[in-house]
């Protein structure tokens, strides 16, 4: 596809998400449940917007996943309320999926500091958003997810634009359609949510649809990644008591064994749920449960399908 110029975008009053909404145009006058309602019935909306992007969501899943297999790295790149679901959504992945901090990054216009203050002026820059991802080295085993819920701020679109360059798979999420965006990426998911409850108020509706579509991109791409065992999180990282007992339970359903044994596995197994598994399952030690796991890419299920599991 493409490149479209940066400078050609629509007017703010254009925007889908700029609009008036009808439904709330006396909500300063409902009660509490009046608002929660209306937003309720709002955010009903969000779902079936995504519902028809479906196709592009899992042409990036496995794009990414592809890439992540040869060592390549998933990074968002945004600014506001954007910038900080991406910052979420990578700050996720380590406790849930123990990928290492620098596979999969959060990029916010103005830094640091963005991710609870508004840094004003900070999206304006295109030049900073290529200058952001220069200081990351961006190769051709990169996916670089570029979010703006017009579509069309310059320091997203000078990151993308940036990316395409170094060979990388490029993905745009946006909430609105035809938005500048749509011509710097290879991929476009733009979920269309319509008018916000408070009018361009983009942290609602739309905030809620790019977080979907995230959850969508990270856990279908560390799922293609073997990084569960059905719908098992076997990869988690048991850093406190929670997951601790998160990590026994999920050896007990994959093994069905009982919790003292469980928990003497994950004991030898130096808290690897993978390893601990492995090993109740093909009377492996800990030690062969680790090398045929190398040897296997890490994925679980394969590894077990060759010892005849």
């Amino acid at each position: 596809m493409s490149q479209k110029p940066l400078h050609t975008e629509p007017t703010l009053a254009t925007l889908e998400t700029e609009k008036t909404n009808p439904a709330t145009t006396t909500i300063d006058q409902m009660s509490g449940l009046e608002i929660a309602q209306t937003m309720n019935a709002e955010d009903a909306r969000v779902a079936e917007a995504i519902q028809s992007e479906l196709p592009g969501i899992g042409q990036a899943i496995e794009g990414i996943a592809e890439r992540m297999l040869k060592g390549g790295r998933l990074i968002y790149i945004g600014a506001g309320t954007s910038g900080r679901l991406g910052i979420l959504d990578a700050s996720e992945c380590p406790p849930t999926f123990n990928t290492a901090p620098e596979q999969v990054i959060g990029v916010i216009a103005g830094g640091a500091r963005a991710i609870t203050s508004a840094i004003e002026g900070a999206e304006d820059d295109p030049s900073a958003g290529k200058m952001a991802l220069t200081e990351l080295n961006i190769t051709a085993l990169d996916s670089v997810v570029g979010l703006a819920a017009s579509g069309r701020t310059p320091y997203v679109l000078g990151a993308v634009a940036y990316a395409r360059t170094q060979g990388a798979l490029t993905i745009g999420i946006a909430c609105n359609a035809q938005a500048p965006l749509e011509g710097a990426v290879e991929i476009m998911i733009a979920p269309v949510v319509g008018p916000e409850v408070i009018s361009g108020s983009t942290r609602l509706k739309a905030g809620s649809a790019q977080k979907m579509v995230l959850n969508m991109l990270s856990t279908g791409a560390m799922i293609r990644l073997g990084k569960t065992y059905g719908n098992l999180m076997v990869d988690v990282r048991a850093t406190n008591y929670k997951l601790a007992q998160r990590a026994v339970k999920i050896v007990q359903l994959a093994t069905n064994c009982e919790q003292a044994r469980a928990e003497s596995l994950l004991k030898e197994a130096n808290g690897e749920t993978k390893i601990a598994i492995l090993m109740e399952l093909t009377n492996m030690s800990a030690e062969q449960a680790r090398q045929e796991l190398h040897s296997h890419g890490q994925v679980l299920r394969t590894t077990l399908n060759a010892h005849g599991n």
